[in-house]
């Protein structure tokens, strides 16, 4: 199970790499609004990674607001992108969400298991 939630959290992270550097036009949009799909966008991946590395939570929540810094950055130089503070507040707020909501599935599962062995 950990082998395909790895591998779903870096299919999420690739998407999410193309839908911000790759050409606007091929960027999905909803009526959540640019905030609202940035914010769902990265709580899913917190919550994918924080799945797929359960021991590594501090450690990939650094990571992953690094990498977000590093994706606003890169779109200085992607034609038709451009790079706001306020994006990347919201996404690595939200991935730190994501990785929180994990914390605490793990937390419950953890603790159903250990009730379940009394």
């Amino acid at each position: 199970m950990t082998i395909i939630l790895k591998g779903l959290a870096w299919l999420l992270a690739a998407a999410v790499a193309f839908a911000t550097l790759g050409p606007p036009g091929l960027r999905p949009h909803s009526d959540l609004g640019q905030n609202g799909e940035h914010a769902l966008a990265f709580v899913l991946i917190g919550l994918a990674f924080g799945l797929a590395y359960p021991q590594r939570r501090c450690l990939t929540a650094a990571t992953a607001v690094g990498m977000i810094g590093l994706i606003e950055i890169l779109q200085l130089w992607a034609p038709g992108r451009h790079a706001r503070w306020s994006d990347f507040v919201v996404d690595a707020l939200a991935a730190c969400a994501g990785l929180a909501l994990a914390a605490g599935i793990g937390w419950i599962m953890g603790r159903s298991r250990r009730a379940k062995l009394s």
